[in-house]
């Protein structure tokens, strides 16, 4: 099977336990208005790519991965999923640890085909880093031009799997920093008996000139970065809600 790869990162540190090799493949459905990769949203796009290619790459530095493995990302990369299905099998076989980086926005649990699908690759699975980009259903497909009722069937699928989840939310100025919206985010997490992690990422701008170089205009042109300092107290505001949550199921 050929997969169409974006870009690859070899020494990652952030997208999964340990030193990864992190591939990020072309396609998305989403288009939230903080992304900061445009250029992956095209399916079409990247450099095809097969499944040995990507682990000869793997292999040639795997004395660096000893403690980390393989994060697929995107894009969305449920949009090639058989790619990834195929990517993790062999990985797996050879003894790599997997790490799927999704907003999970592919997820149909009403279609028995698409549940088979996520089924044959969870079973291969190691580890989902899951984005959650708003609690508020609305608010979500104002963001991210998307409904956000796949992304939450699939948390719950997850969980009912038993799959390690790592939490990702990008806390954005004057859109998903409301402390009520926050709050309400981790006392939902506390209903999750997975989640192993939250990374609380602050908005940042640097994407923008991808945006102007591609002749997108860009949503929040007038949006300063968020302060890592302004992150901190967002997760505090966020486990606030998970204990309680947890405390008062």
């Amino acid at each position: 099977m050929i997969g169409r790869v974006h870009s690859i990162e070899s020494f990652g540190t952030v997208d999964g336990p340990g030193i990864r090799m992190v591939i990020f493949l072309s396609g998305c459905p989403m288009r939230c208005l903080y992304c900061h990769n445009p250029d992956t949203w095209d399916p079409k796009g990247g450099t095809p790519t097969t499944v040995d290619e990507l682990l000869e790459q793997f292999e040639r530095a795997r004395p660096f991965y000893r403690k980390g493995g393989i994060t697929v990302s995107g894009g969305e990369p449920l949009v090639q999923i058989g790619f990834v299905t195929e990517l993790f099998e062999a990985a797996k076989a050879r003894g790599i640890h997997t790490c799927l980086d999704t907003s999970g926005i592919t997820f149909q649990p009403d279609s028995p085909g698409i549940l088979d699908r996520f089924d044959r690759l969870m079973a291969v699975t190691d580890l989902v880093l899951l984005d959650i980009k708003h609690i508020d259903p609305k608010e979500h497909e104002t963001l991210c031009g998307q409904p956000q009722a796949p992304v939450m069937a699939f948390a719950a699928y997850l969980d009912r799997k038993k799959i390690p989840v790592w939490i990702r939310h990008v806390v954005v100025p004057g859109i998903t920093d409301k402390p009520e919206d926050l709050y309400r985010l981790g006392t939902y997490l506390a209903t999750l008996r997975n989640v192993k992690a939250l990374d609380v990422l602050p908005y940042h701008d640097m994407g923008k000139v991808k945006y102007h170089s591609l002749g997108i205009p860009y949503a929040l042109e007038d949006v300063p970065p968020l302060s890592k300092e302004k992150a901190r107290e967002a997760r505090t505001i966020i486990l606030d809600g998970f204990r309680d949550g947890r405390s008062h199921p």
